[in-house]
């Protein structure tokens, strides 16, 4: 039974020919102390449990000041790492750029180079046509003007006035020829 302050002054004692009836008071004492050793076990328990609690309040604070430390830490390394990120990223594209570089100047210097063999390659060409050309010209030539010689003499004359092949110093065939 809990008795609250409002009983306590409420409370009246049934009255005797002495004063106050003494079992009655005793009887209300023994409540009140009951009630008083209740509720200061209570108050114990409570400031236990209140200490607890600040413990555990204190704990969580520094757990929260570890962590924002923590998350201060991760994020700076978080920008570091981006730094670094972009740092890496920025090398890497200016070597990038720099082997493209290269391999477009090579490609030109092939390029001039190949065009440079293509010009001497139809330079030849065009010496070769001339060549070819002034060669077949001349035999053209040479050929109207056996014509010529042909048309004036039979075949039997001419063959006999040919010199053999093996023989360059020979004399003509017609030489031999019975007259």
């Amino acid at each position: 039974m809990s008795i609250t302050p409002i009983d306590i002054q409420q409370h009246r004692f049934k009255s005797g020919l002495f004063g106050y009836e003494k079992g009655g008071v005793d009887h209300f004492l023994e409540l009140v102390a009951d009630e008083m050793e209740r509720i200061h076990r209570q108050n114990l328990e409570l400031r236990e449990e209140l200490a607890r609690v600040q413990n555990r309040v204190d704990e969580m604070r520094d757990r929260e000041a570890t962590l924002k430390e923590t998350l201060i830490a991760t994020q700076r390394v978080t920008e570091e790492m981006k730094s670094n990120a972009r740092k890496e990223a920025e090398i890497f594209i200016t070597d990038a750029r720099i082997r493209a570089e290269k391999i477009v100047r090579d490609a030109d210097e092939r390029r001039i180079q190949l065009i440079g063999e293509i010009q001497e390659i139809k330079r030849q060409k065009i010496s070769f046509e001339t060549s070819l050309r002034a060669l077949v010209e001349s035999h053209m030539r040479l050929l109207d003007i056996d014509v010529l010689q042909v048309r004036g003499e039979s075949r039997e004359d001419r063959l006999l006035e040919d010199h053999l092949p093996f023989d360059e110093d020979s004399e003509p065939i017609s030489r031999f020829r019975k007259k």
